[in-house]
């Protein structure tokens, strides 16, 4: 069900049933999202607000809101970690040791960065990391949820981007007198930029998507490396290869951030999914709207080099 190169639209109604159905998106409901504001503070440099809300019935999601200081109606990056102890990182928080390394040497303080830049920044909680699953082990606990999800006919990515989907919705109703809703933007790296990638192809709402070290060929990532399991949706590659998840997303923004050493993606199938995607843009006429980020390292983001993109696009 690759996309062919014809009527874009037509297409994209087709593959994005499919592709919600291979996640398990019909397993899903919606419910109340019963906000609970927790705590709201004042930073020098930002307004920090503590919430959770109700994603599906049972299950709530813990989120941290920056707004900056002296910036009406921002636009919004939903943060989003990989396979890190948590969001705190995107706080620039350590909780544990190996945060350090994340903050200080990857790029991983998004909500930092992003008050920065101008823009109002929401760490989510993922499921199966931070406050959702990390117990201080040496990987989040992803194995057993995974496989618990393939029972039920669900799939941890679906899960994932549900939570992100929910999100929006929150913004939309609690936040909306304090975020400009209608440029909601999602960054992650990792195991956050598959779930951007994914939530990119599916969530029409986002104005932009910067998936990291995520955008691969299957043969040249999950399908011949070892991957945590949460990366895996049963059957996909029947149908899809990655660039349709960017052909999805068309004509959305789109930043594919990828590290030219990255050793569990590699920059040959990064490049060559970026390739096909863009290739849907060019042939929609919307070219100019996305953009291949090729950092100088590994396993990475690289806000340096991303920033100046995502201001192009999106920023005031």
């Amino acid at each position: 069900m690759s996309y062919d190169g014809g009527d874009l639209a037509a297409w994209q109604k087709t593959a994005k049933e499919k592709l919600s159905e291979l996640l398990g998106m019909d397993q899903f409901s919606k419910v109340d999202p019963a906000v609970n504001v927790e705590f709201e503070s004042q930073n020098d440099d930002f307004t920090e607000i503590r919430f959770t809300f109700a994603s599906e019935d049972g299950y709530r999601i813990p989120c941290h809101l920056l707004l900056p200081v002296g910036v009406e109606n921002p636009p919004v990056m939903i943060c989003v970690q990989g396979h890190t102890t948590g969001m705190h990182i995107s706080l620039g928080r350590e909780k544990y040791a190996k945060d350090r390394h994340w903050i200080e040497n990857c790029d991983s303080d998004f909500c930092v960065r992003a008050v920065k830049e101008g823009f109002a920044a929401v760490a989510l909680e993922q499921r199966n990391y931070g406050e959702r699953g990390y117990s201080g082990e040496e990987s989040p606990e992803c194995h057993k949820e995974t496989l618990v999800a393939f029972l039920m006919g669900r799939t941890t990515i679906g899960e994932r981007v549900w939570d992100i989907m929910r999100l929006i919705d929150v913004l939309e109703t609690d936040f909306k007198d304090r975020v400009d809703v209608k440029n909601v933007c999602l960054l992650g790296n990792s195991g956050g930029g598959t779930a951007t990638a994914y939530a990119a192809a599916l969530e029409d709402r986002l104005a932009l998507a910067v998936p990291s070290c995520a955008m691969c060929s299957y043969e040249d990532s999950i399908g011949s490396l070892k991957h945590c399991e949460c990366n895996y949706v049963p059957g996909i590659a029947r149908y899809f290869s990655m660039s349709d998840l960017m052909a999805m997303a068309c004509p959305k923004y789109f930043i594919q951030v990828s590290g030219i050493k990255d050793v569990g993606f590699l920059i040959d199938g990064a490049v060559q999914v970026y390739e096909q995607g863009r290739a849907a843009y060019e042939k929609n006429g919307a070219a100019e709207r996305c953009h291949l980020v090729q950092g100088n390292g590994g396993h990475r983001f690289f806000a340096d080099d991303t920033w100046p993109i995502i201001h192009r696009f999106v920023g005031r």
